[in-house]
Order: C-alpha cells, then sequence, then structure tokens
C-alpha cells in the first residue's frame, strides 16, 4: 500500500519516471523563461545586459506573462490558462481578463472611461501567439501593440 501511495504521489508531482529527459517533464513554453525586450519598438544591436533588465517588456514564467505598457509604471500580469507548442509556434490562452472599469464602479462625473483588456493586441485580449525566429528573437505575429521583435536579455 506504501509502493501504491509513493508511485501515485509521484504521479501527481510529474516524477513519475526519473529516466525521463527534464524537457519532458518542463511546460511547453519553457523555452521562453526570461526576459525580452523590444517590441514596442526595434531593437538595435548595441543592447547591454543591464540595459535589458533594467525595463524589459515581457517576462515569461511558468505561469505567468508580464507586459509592460507606454502608459503604466506597472506590468500587466497575465495567468497562463494553457500554453501549445508546435515547431517554431507557442499559443497561450490566458484566463478572462477582468473589466477593471467595470469593477471599480463609475468614474469622475459617474462617468466610466472605457478601458481595453490588458491583453497583447492579438485577435483576443485571451490569447497570445509567440513564434520562435531564434533562441534569443520572438516575435507575436498579429498583434498590433507588439510591431517588432523582441530579443530575449542574455548576457553577451
Amino acid at each position: 500500500m506504501r509502493r501504491l501511495s509513493v508511485a501515485l504521489l509521484a504521479c501527481v508531482v510529474g516524477l513519475s519516471d526519473p529516466g525521463l529527459p527534464a524537457a519532458a517533464q518542463s511546460p511547453p513554453q519553457s523555452w521562453l523563461f526570461g526576459t525580452w525586450t523590444g517590441g514596442l519598438f526595434p531593437v538595435t544591436g548595441g543592447v547591454t545586459l543591464e540595459a535589458c533588465l533594467a525595463q524589459p517588456v515581457v517576462i515569461f514564467t511558468r505561469d505567468i506573462v508580464l507586459r509592460a505598457t507606454l502608459t503604466d509604471p506597472f506590468y500587466i500580469q497575465r495567468v497562463v490558462q494553457t500554453a501549445q507548442t508546435n515547431p517554431g509556434v507557442t499559443e497561450f490562452r490566458f484566463t478572462p481578463a477582468l473589466d477593471e472599469a467595470a469593477a471599480t464602479g463609475a468614474g469622475l462625473l459617474g462617468e466610466t472611461a472605457p478601458q481595453p483588456k490588458p491583453g497583447f493586441g492579438c485577435e483576443t485580449a485571451d490569447v497570445l501567439h509567440v513564434r520562435r525566429i531564434s533562441e534569443n528573437v520572438i516575435a507575436f505575429p498579429g498583434c498590433k501593440e507588439f510591431p517588432e521583435q523582441l530579443v530575449r536579455c542574455v548576457p553577451r
């Protein structure tokens, strides 16, 4: 009975076969993990690691994708619902975005300004397509808020 419990626990936490390569146990989007710059603007060849890390535009983690905007000092956080990777492309589906204007009520003079959903400018606010151009260069095809390629913040 104890052996069955240990095997069941191992399956639940994803350690059922220690002989599997680490990539098989990683989420499909793990190749994106880290900080990226560009997207909103073209990246020149001379970006230092310090400059890149000082203000990354997008940060990918296991469960959250954060993005910067030009008008807000805080990153918008999107919770990953699913991530599916095919050769050269990863598609994220996020949990539905809250309409913050409706949640906070009316603004000044009882009016509420329409608030865009915190997406990436893609076909919907809850989807993001990431095209892999190279190990350290990606693009968000069809996302009008990110017309330029993004470059990974890596030491040179």
